[in-house]
């Protein structure tokens, strides 16, 4: 009896050894990882900023949490409002650093907001998180931007899912397009039910779609159910679907989304054709291979690639008109 106590404690504290060793392993690589987006986000702030808007922010970077909190409010005061455009490499290391998260096309404020989030000192958690809710609480609509957008490089990432759930039912266009597109925040911590009302907002406000990371890993037969069922209220008002929304139907073409398929093959738009047979084509599934087949120049163009989804990206989309 008390060797079996024994073996069963021993096996306790070797499990316990484990999980606080990983426990700390996956802190030491998070503090390597922000560490690492710290330093290249500053490379790339650094490519585009003034002597005296450099000397401002890296000043401001290493101050105390009060006054980084104080500038992160006054940056657009000692910033221009100038355009980032990152180097080619500079977006491959970021994307390899985290993968999904873009600064691509924002400005010099917006990520030195970013960046100085990212200086703030993570040690005391209770202090860490009193800083960022006071910024959040007290942020106008361009804070909010930054603040969002910061989420992938913020300590206790689990904080935070209140407030990036609340900024999807944003009617602020800007700060919902601040967490779903280009961040990989939502990918990793949303529930099945924020995932998809992130995505139905996205489509029902004619969001670029493929700007959501993770779209197609995080599809579900809910999210595309709901979808089928508001394509045929557009259909039924003479208007129209973004194309992008049936490749999240790959994986779950039951009898009800292979009809809407063969209404998509014989629509009188393009994109819809070649939404339909990428939808198909994709899916492995034997009816829908079996649909594609008879359409044969549809079959040709999928087949060898001449198509694929990025061919139906669109940045400007206006579904709300009449069919195209």
């Amino acid at each position: 009896m008390v060797y079996k106590t024994w073996r069963v404690l021993t096996i306790y504290v070797e499990l316990a050894k484990v999980f606080f060793y990983n426990l700390a392993k996956f802190k030491y690589q998070d503090i390597c990882m922000l560490a690492q987006l710290n330093s290249l986000l500053w490379e790339i702030l650094n490519d585009h900023l003034t002597v005296a808007e450099a000397s401002w922010l890296q000043e401001q970077g290493n101050a105390t949490p009060l006054e980084l909190m104080t500038a992160f409010v006054a940056a657009p005061r000692f910033l221009a409002k100038r355009t980032i455009k990152p180097t080619v490499a500079q977006n491959i290391e970021l994307n390899e650093t985290l993968e999904g998260f873009s600064v691509e096309d924002w400005g010099i404020v917006r990520l030195g907001r970013v960046w100085l989030l990212s200086c703030l000192d993570s040690t005391n958690k209770e202090e860490y998180c009193r800083h960022i809710e006071t910024l959040f609480d007290t942020a106008e609509m361009n804070e909010l931007v930054a603040l969002y957008s910061a989420l992938p490089l913020l300590a206790y990432p689990q904080q935070w899912l209140f407030r990036a759930t609340d900024a999807v039912r944003s009617n602020m266009g800007v700060v919902y397009e601040a967490i779903a597109l280009r961040n990989p925040y939502p990918y990793h911590h949303f529930s099945e039910l924020a995932w998809n009302q992130l995505v139905l907002k996205g489509i029902f406000n004619d969001k670029p779609l493929h700007l959501i990371y993770g779209l197609e890993e995080r599809s579900n037969e809910k999210l595309v159910l709901t979808l089928s069922d508001f394509a045929h209220e557009r259909w039924a008002a003479g208007r129209w679907v973004a194309p992008q929304v049936w490749r999240l139907a790959t994986r779950f073409l039951n009898e009800t989304l292979l009809a809407d398929m063969k209404l998509l093959f014989e629509s009188n738009s393009e994109y819809d054709q070649q939404a339909a047979a990428l939808t198909c084509y994709h899916s492995n599934h034997e009816p829908a291979l079996e649909l594609l087949a008879n359409y044969p120049h549809l079959e040709k163009v999928v087949n060898t690639h001449h198509i694929t989804w990025a061919n139906l990206e669109f940045s400007d989309l206006n579904t709300y008109v009449s069919k195209p």
